[in-house]
């Protein structure tokens, strides 16, 4: 009792500390020290592990999920040793009041966010006050820190409503800049953009599939506007951010979770730098990260996530936030992923004869994330795992697919022989110019570029024959993806 009580006030007392360090954003870059990381994860430690208890006590759904997972304490506490949550597990077998402290919903300020659904039917949570101002001043810190300015015209296209990216990128922002919730709507965007004119800088807020399809349709000159952007809700390729820095300064993606929260990682110079030469040297990637293709790699802070990788490689994620309205405790997302401290990259690098110094001029040393993409929305085939980021990859890649091809979506299955079949569902652009690609040019290119990104694929390929990878081509908005709803992130795996 009074460890737990000790325990308590100096967490208390390091919260203090870090509300005081994040009211600016300078001091709050004293915590990407690299000195100050190794403390940084202990404390985080101890915040899961205050986070645990509280919950044990207080949360019902919890304290029944460990009974019914029959855990039971033995010897020092560890956050390896308690049960895995997920969706089905603990979010759809318990109701959300019972998923809350105190068996609740919290008083008023609380706030209801819906997931969108792309995995399955969609599921609410909920966030008490305290936690969204905690996410408010982190969120607007990185604004600080990045863009410098406090004058920007804030356009957020991010799905609005009870969809919790959107919403709570407008409540946490609109202290910082003139902002304009205006959804995901091209004519509103449009509209925006031509009445303020080009006098004014602009940070753009969106899904990468949308602001793709912006960028590629509008009838404006973009060139005209000084535009930064920020995407979430899914990966970019470094194709598409290739494409759409044509058109914006700067292009970073956030990554965050209706299940979490919004901007667990942020994209840095030091990670964009790292996936792009790991893009020119697949070597290199495989080194570090297992794989040809390199992933999403983002950095956090080690003091309010402590992020886990189980033995398949999927990520588990605890936030030792002690003021939200439910606990998160090793929750699994299903994302595929790893982290390495700052020092473990760096020798990583070293021992592959590349200096991370090189990387970038300005480093935070906050440990880095990377994601593959999720494991229940990858396609089986002969062996081999199809990941969307493939098939966004090759798009992307090839100058014909990009200026053809909207959207896409991916299916395994067996045909009236038993025979193993990839699916892969192409819808044109909206306002197709020219000529598209002949479904033979399809194939090959799909098949080709599958060969290239995916070494998996590459080696199963002398298991089957080419005629196994079909291609279906639609127009805009008809077959599959004739019931699309722009609110929400694309579905990229049929039945």
């Amino acid at each position: 009792m009074i460890d737990r009580l000790l325990t308590n006030a100096t967490l208390w007392l390091l919260w203090l500390i870090r509300r005081v360090i994040s009211l600016n954003e300078r001091p709050y870059m004293l915590l990407s020290a690299a000195s100050l990381q190794p403390w940084l994860a202990r404390i985080g430690s101890l915040r899961a592990q205050a986070v645990f208890l509280k919950a044990k006590d207080r949360c019902p759904a919890y304290r029944a999920f460990l009974e019914q997972q029959g855990y039971q304490q033995r010897g020092s506490w560890r956050l390896g040793e308690l049960p895995i949550t997920t969706k089905e597990n603990y979010v759809k077998k318990y109701s959300i009041v019972d998923r809350c402290y105190g068996g609740r919903l919290p008083a008023a300020g609380a706030v209801i966010d819906e997931s969108s659904g792309s995995s399955g039917l969609p599921n609410n949570w909920v966030r008490s006050a305290e936690e969204r101002e905690d996410v408010k001043r982190i969120l607007q810190l990185n604004y600080a820190l990045i863009y410098h300015d406090s004058g920007c015209i804030l356009l957020n296209c991010f799905a609005l409503g009870p969809w919790a990216t959107g919403m709570n990128v407008s409540m946490s922002l609109v202290d910082v800049g003139i902002l304009k919730s205006i959804g995901p709507d091209q004519k509103k965007l449009e509209n925006t953009l031509e009445i303020f004119g080009p006098d004014y800088r602009y940070l753009m807020f969106g899904y990468p599939p949308f602001i793709k399809s912006f960028v590629d349709t509008t009838r404006l000159d973009l060139n005209q506007y000084r535009m930064d952007l920020i995407v979430g809700g899914e990966g970019i390729s470094e194709p598409l951010r290739g494409h759409l820095l044509q058109y914006f300064q700067t292009v970073i993606s956030s990554y965050g979770a209706s299940d979490l929260e919004i901007n667990i990682g942020v994209e840095t110079e030091l990670t964009i730098n790292l996936r792009r030469i790991c893009m020119k040297d697949p070597e290199l990637s495989e080194s570090l990260f297992g794989r040809e293709m390199p992933p999403m790699i983002f950095q956090y802070n080690a003091l309010d996530y402590v992020i886990e990788t189980t033995e398949t490689g999927e990520l588990l994620f605890t936030i030792g936030r002690q003021t939200s309205a439910a606990p998160k405790i090793r929750y699994n997302l299903r994302d595929l992923g790893g982290t390495f401290t700052h020092k473990e990259l760096a020798t990583r690098l070293a021992a592959n004869g590349v200096d991370i110094l090189q990387l970038a001029e300005r480093q935070s040393h906050f440990p880095l994330l990377f994601v593959f993409g999720r494991s229940d929305l990858t396609v089986p085939f002969f062996g081999a795992k199809v990941y969307p980021t493939d098939i966004e990859e090759i798009i992307n890649a090839d100058p014909d697919l990009v200026t053809t091809i909207n959207s896409f979506q991916l299916a395994s299955y067996e045909d009236e022989t038993i025979n193993r079949r990839l699916k892969v569902r192409l819808e044109m652009v909206k306002h197709l110019a020219g000529t598209p690609p002949s479904n033979n040019e399809l194939h090959e290119k799909i098949f080709t570029g599958l060969c290239r990104v995916n070494q998996d694929f590459r080696e199963v390929t002398k298991m089957f024959d080419p005629s196994c990878v079909e291609i279906e081509v639609y127009d805009f908005e008809k077959g599959p993806f004739s019931e699309r709803d722009i609110r929400i992130k694309n579905r990229y795996v049929s039945d």
